[in-house]
Formats: structure tokens, C-alpha cells, sequence
């Protein structure tokens, strides 16, 4: 508990002394990269602080030169400071009450990250169409099929929308595997236990040239890459035994 307080002290203190001026930079320039860039580093050091080392495979996996989904699969909330820390730059698709928080919502919105109303289906589908036009526009994003946290570090049935993102905008989706952050921070806890979070990074699987017909063959096609990147015990269980 002590490594877990020491380590809101110091994203806190880390927030007012770089956090806030990088904001301020980013308004008064219009450039969202002092901002991120800042965020990006804040997110490495709070990882340090708390005891996580994160590992990752296939960078080099990556396509260049061009925008991408990153799907991943979601087992707590170090996951997405780890995968920001360690991605090319990339939008979020987040849920909307993030984007009330002090600095972090003025953030997230000057940069471009596209909030999700989970309760509405309407608003939901809005968000996923502004997200693929910023896809064609150059952006890649990070998402997390699943839709919110597993509750017991497994693969849970994946959500449609995000797929439907990928399709409409012809982006190669680019398949995550993270492990080991259920035991990290588990679901409902406060506390985050020292540990090695692993990322791999999979072959993308490409959307060009498919339709909405074609997006339960996309969904299996990434939902086998994400598993195959997980223990045994992280794992859909009818996936695990089969």
C-alpha cells in the first residue's frame, strides 16, 4: 500500500509541475504534442514508481508510415499508461466521464481522443464514426474490444463497434495481447502490486477491401491473436480447454 501511495504522490506532484504547463503550452500553441509528450513520460514514471516493468514483443510488427487500430485485450488500469508508454502515437476511444476530470479531460480532448457514451447506442455509434474519419485522416487509435475491464483477468466477449471503426476506414487493426495486469491491479482494488506487465504485439490483420458483412470473420481473426498471447488462465475459458 505504501509503493501505491507513493506513487499517487508523485503523479500528482508530476501533474502540477509538468502536467499543467505542458496543457498551457499545448492551448496557447495549438500543438497537442507538448501535452502527450508529457503525458507519455508521466505514465513511464508512474509505472516505475509503482514497482510495474513492462515487457514488450513486436514492435517491429507495427505497420509504418500510416494509421492503425491497436485492439487490445483489458485486465486493469495500468494497461493503458503501459500501452500509451510503449505505442507509437495513438487517439483513445475512452469512456465519456474520463473527460470530466480536471486537466486529464482538457487533455484528452485537445489532443483528440473521441469520448464514448456507454449507455447511449446512438451517441455510441457517433463516436465510432467521428473516430473513423480521424482514422482516415492519419490518426491511429488504441481500444479495447471488450468495452471495460475483465473482472477476473480473462477474455471477455468483444464489442462490435470498434470493428465497424476499422472497416469504414480501411485500417489495418493491429492485435494486442497484455498479461499479467489482473495480478497488478486487480478489478475493484485500490492497491497495485509490483510486477511485469507483457505486451505482444501481433500481425495486423488487415480491413481494406471488407465489409460490415465480412466483420465476425475480423472480430475471430483478432480475438485468436489476443488469446494466443495469453496464459492458459487468462484465457476465454471455453478457448483455454479447446
Amino acid at each position: 500500500m505504501i509503493r501505491t501511495l507513493c506513487m499517487l504522490a508523485a503523479v500528482s506532484l508530476y501533474v502540477v509541475a509538468v502536467g499543467l504547463p505542458a496543457l498551457l503550452a499545448s492551448v496557447i500553441t495549438g500543438n497537442s504534442d507538448y501535452v502527450y509528450n508529457a503525458s507519455v513520460a508521466g505514465a513511464r514514471m508512474g509505472l516505475r514508481v509503482a514497482g510495474i516493468k513492462v515487457l514488450v514483443e513486436g514492435r517491429d510488427r507495427i505497420p509504418a508510415g500510416r494509421a492503425v487500430v491497436f485492439m487490445s485485450n483489458h485486465q486493469s488500469n495500468c494497461d493503458p499508461p503501459a500501452l500509451v508508454a510503449s505505442l507509437p502515437p495513438v487517439l483513445i476511444l475512452a469512456k465519456k466521464e474520463l473527460f470530466r476530470l480536471p486537466v486529464l479531460g482538457r487533455a484528452m480532448r485537445l489532443r483528440g481522443f473521441v469520448p464514448v457514451d456507454r449507455k447511449s447506442r446512438e451517441r455510441a455509434i457517433a463516436a465510432v464514426d467521428r473516430a473513423a474519419e480521424s482514422l482516415k485522416q492519419g490518426a491511429s487509435f488504441l481500444v479495447f474490444p471488450e468495452g471495460t475491464r475483465s473482472p477476473d483477468g480473462r477474455l471477455q466477449a468483444f464489442k462490435k463497434g470498434v470493428f465497424v471503426m476499422a472497416i469504414k476506414a480501411g485500417a489495418p487493426i493491429v492485435p494486442i495481447s497484455i498479461s499479467g495486469g489482473s495480478r497488478i491491479m486487480r478489478k475493484g482494488e485500490f492497491r497495485i502490486h509490483p510486477g511485469t506487465l507483457r505486451i505482444t504485439i501481433h500481425d495486423p490483420v488487415p480491413t481494406a477491401g471488407t465489409g460490415l458483412k465480412d466483420r465476425a470473420a475480423v472480430v475471430a481473426q483478432v480475438r485468436r491473436a489476443i488469446s494466443a498471447g495469453l496464459r492458459p488462465d487468462e484465457q476465454d475459458r471455453e478457448e483455454a480447454a479447446s
